[in-house]
């Protein structure tokens, strides 16, 4: 029996998806799938763009199709820490204060991971502000520590951690202003 497609590291799911082995599509659906099913109790996405990832996936596949492959991102599913401005979703910061904000433009890193063709799962959980070395988020729970959940995965980028421990995301981006990454 094969292990999960979630367990794949972003090598070797680069490696099959431009061989074409491996589906864009098929790999955010069982990100998506095992989101549904852990995230509930994890705490790591705060936004979850299923849609919007199954479109870029999609996009992905067809352009690896014919011929276009970006490189080792293309079609790769990816999540950023909630701090980290993305166009028209909602960011808030791990902050209530932001709850509803919607940013305009795209942060360069969320811009150059879409032209290297990654698919975007959604935006992780992190301490208010990214300001603070523990991860607690009172507003939208605080991620929990696959390997111990009586542990806190720790620093400002807890969800982007977890995430990735969890096998919520084949890659998280994160932040470091004090020692969180």
């Amino acid at each position: 029996m094969s292990a999960p497609l979630t367990r794949l590291g972003i090598a070797e799911a680069a490696d099959r998806i431009r061989r074409k082995a491996l589906s864009p599509v098929e790999l955010t659906d069982a990100y998506l799938a095992r989101i549904q099913a852990e995230n509930p109790a994890a705490c790591t996405y705060i936004t979850v763009m299923a849609d919007a990832a199954r479109t870029a996936a999609k996009a992905a596949e067809a352009e690896i199709a014919r011929g276009a492959y970006r490189g080792p991102l293309h079609g790769i599913p990816i999540a950023l820490k909630d701090i980290i401005q993305t166009r028209g979703v909602r960011t808030t910061c791990g902050s209530r204060i932001l709850a509803d904000w919607v940013p305009t433009t795209d942060a360069t890193v969320t811009r150059r991971l879409a032209e290297a063709g990654a698919v975007l799962l959604g935006k992780l959980n992190c301490h208010e502000f990214a300001y603070g070395p523990t991860g607690v988020n009172p507003h939208y729970g605080t991620p929990r520590n696959p390997w111990g959940v009586d542990r806190m995965p720790g620093g400002s980028s807890s969800g982007s951690g977890a995430a990735v421990a969890a096998y919520l995301c084949a890659g998280a981006l994160g932040t470091d202003t004090g020692g969180s990454v």
